[in-house]
């Protein structure tokens, strides 16, 4: 039976490690199969899916994404999140969008669990 899982996370992306632990899980969920994961960053968190990071030293969170898209997740950013920071019309890593609240609570109502990060 697969399970349903919806991660939300709103840390931002190398100020601390709460997106990156989220990221990590994610992606172990992923592995350990029968896992339908969708993932929804809001607040700083959305930055990290800006095209073309790359960090000097230390985790890799757009590495990170392309893994967990590759693997079947589906990621989204929240619009107002990223209408706030100025980003929605910069590039992203490919296969990341731009979601709404609404559709936020789509996933929520649907998921079997919800993890906040």
């Amino acid at each position: 039976m697969t399970q349903h899982i919806l991660i939300i996370a709103n840390g931002a992306p190398y100020g601390s490690e709460s997106l990156f632990n989220a990221l990590r899980l994610g992606i172990a969920l992923k592995e350990e199969g029968k896992v339908d994961l969708n993932l929804f960053l809001m607040s700083d968190a959305v930055t990290a899916a800006l095209a073309g990071q790359a960090p000097a030293e230390g985790y890799n969170l757009r590495q990170m994404l392309e893994i967990l898209l590759a693997q079947g997740t589906r990621i989204l950013l929240c619009k107002s999140c990223t209408d706030a920071r100025g980003i929605t019309p910069l590039p992203l890593v490919e296969g990341i969008e731009i979601g709404t609240l609404p559709l936020l609570a789509q996933w929520t109502l649907a998921a079997d669990k919800v993890l906040t990060f």
